[in-house]
C-alpha cells in the first residue's frame, strides 16, 4: 500500500516538472501573443509625380523630419505617370502590410474623376492629412489685369474673353467655382506645368493663374490678387479674402497633402503612423518650412479624412463633368 502512494506521488511530481519545463501549456491556456513589431524593414514612401515638385518635396521633408522619432527608414520612389494612376495602381499591387506608404493630394482624387478611371478610390485608406495649402488668384503686376476688382471689372467688360490659365485638376475646379461666385465667364487653358502657366500670365498671354502663395516665391513679376480663408493670413497681410469681395463659399478652398496606405492595412500599424504623425505635425522644423508659404498644418486621422474624400469626389464630379 505504502508503495502505492508513492508511486503515484511521483508521477504526479513528474507531470507538474514537465509543465513547468515546456512553459507550463496545461495551466496558460489561452495566453495571447504579442503582436510582431514594426516595422522591421525599409518603407517604402511612394510619391505619384516626378522629382523635384512640391509634392516629392513634401514626402522627402517627412522623412527627414520623421527621423528625429523612429529610427525606421523611409525609401522614397517617384512612379509617376497617368495623372498618379501609375503610382496608386503600384501601391495596390503591393501587400496591405504597412510597408508601402503613399503621399497623396487633392489633385490624385480630381484625376480619378476626371479620367474616369475604374480604380475604387477606396482601395486606398487615407490615413493622414497633413497640409493644407490654401487656393488663390495670382496676376502679373505689370499688366493690365491685376487687382481683384480689376479681375472681375475686365470679365464682366468681355464676357467669356478673359483666359484663365492652371493645370487641370483642382486649379482648373476652382477656377469654375470662381466664375460661378462672382458671375463671370472667361476662357480656360490647361497647362501641363504650373511654371508654364505663370509664364503665360508674365508675359501677357493670360490674365489670371489659379494656384497656391508658394507658387510666387522667387517670381517677383507675379502678385496674389485674392485668396481662400475664413481670415488675412499674417504672411500675406496686403491679400483681402474671397469673402471679404462678397463671395461666399470659398473661404476653404485648399490644395490638401496627406499619406495613405493599401485598404486592409493592421489597425496596429495605422496606429503606429498616427503616432508619428502626430509628432512630424508639431515639429518646429516641419512647421517652419511650411507655414512661411501660408499653408496650415493639421493632423486629420483616417475616419475624418475618409470622410473628407467622399466629399471630394462629389464636389469634382459636379464640376468636371459638366
Amino acid at each position: 500500500m505504502r508503495r502505492t502512494y508513492l508511486n503515484r506521488f511521483l508521477i504526479l511530481g513528474l507531470v507538474v516538472l514537465i509543465g513547468c519545463s515546456f512553459g507550463a501549456p496545461l495551466f496558460a491556456a489561452g495566453k495571447k501573443e504579442s503582436a510582431p513589431a514594426f516595422p522591421t524593414k525599409p518603407i517604402r514612401l511612394i510619391v505619384y509625380t516626378a522629382p523635384g515638385g512640391a509634392l516629392d518635396i513634401t514626402a522627402r521633408k517627412f522623412t527627414d523630419i520623421a527621423g528625429k522619432y523612429t529610427k525606421a527608414t523611409f525609401v522614397v520612389e517617384n512612379k509617376a505617370g497617368a495623372g498618379g494612376m501609375v503610382g496608386w495602381e503600384y501601391v495596390l499591387s503591393q501587400p496591405a502590410d504597412g510597408y508601402t506608404l503613399m503621399a497623396v493630394t487633392k489633385t490624385l482624387i480630381a484625376n480619378l474623376v476626371a479620367t474616369d478611371s475604374k480604380i475604387d478610390p477606396f482601395s486606398l485608406d487615407w490615413i493622414a492629412f497633413l497640409i493644407n495649402d490654401p487656393e488663390c488668384i495670382i496676376t502679373g503686376k505689370k499688366n493690365k489685369v491685376k487687382t481683384a476688382q480689376d479681375i472681375f471689372a475686365d470679365a464682366k467688360a468681355r464676357p467669356g474673353q478673359q483666359i484663365w490659365v492652371a493645370p487641370p485638376g483642382v486649379d482648373e475646379v476652382m477656377t469654375y467655382k470662381v466664375w460661378a461666385k462672382a458671375g463671370i465667364t472667361g476662357k480656360y487653358v490647361p497647362y501641363d506645368s504650373g511654371a508654364q502657366a505663370m509664364a503665360a500670365v508674365i508675359g501677357g498671354q493670360a490674365e489670371v493663374y489659379v494656384g497656391n502663395p508658394a507658387d510666387i516665391q522667387g517670381k517677383p513679376d507675379l502678385m496674389i490678387a485674392v485668396l481662400s480663408a475664413t481670415k488675412r493670413l499674417p504672411q500675406f497681410p496686403d491679400v483681402p479674402t474671397f469673402k471679404e469681395l462678397g463671395l461666399e463659399g470659398l473661404d476653404e478652398e485648399s490644395m490638401w497633402r496627406g499619406f495613405a496606405v493599401k485598404k486592409g492595412t493592421p489597425d496596429s500599424i495605422i496606429a503606429w503612423y498616427d503616432d508619428l504623425f502626430a509628432k512630424v505635425n508639431q515639429d518646429p522644423d516641419w512647421r517652419q518650412f511650411f507655414e512661411k508659404n501660408g499653408m496650415e498644418l493639421v493632423h486629420y486621422k483616417r475616419d475624418k479624412f475618409n470622410q473628407m474624400i467622399k466629399t471630394e469626389l462629389q464636389d469634382f464630379k459636379t464640376y468636371l463633368k459638366k
